[in-house]
């Protein structure tokens, strides 16, 4: 199974260290970082395995028939990522189209 994110999800993880540092959600800029590339790795290594549902319909815009899965990071953030899945020579392919987080998405979710 691989894991490939589309180039715009790659800069949102790029530009979310500074976001994360200047909104004091860290006090340090090393500590975002961390924050940022464990959140990337997670994804990477288990979204294959993660248990993901149907995207609501408002999510299509960023893809039709996506899945999503949640990756709660600590007791107020959740990340959900949107994905779709290919077949390709009988290897499974996720690819990463759109993340967020609850604080941005949660009303568009169903409970």
């Amino acid at each position: 199974m691989i894991v490939i994110f589309l180039p715009k999800v790659r800069k949102h993880f790029e530009s979310l260290v500074p976001v994360l540092y200047e909104n004091e959600y860290f006090g340090f800029k090393e500590a975002a970082q961390k924050y940022v590339d464990d959140l990337f790795d997670d994804i990477t290594e288990n979204l294959p395995i993660h248990l993901h549902k149907p995207a609501p319909k408002y999510f299509d815009k960023y893809g039709k028939n996506m899945k999503y899965a949640v990756f709660r990071k600590n007791k107020q953030t959740a990340w959900y990522v949107f994905f779709t899945i290919y077949n390709k020579n009988g290897e499974k392919i996720f690819l990463v189209r759109y993340i967020a987080n609850n604080h941005t998405i949660a009303q568009y979710l169903l409970p």
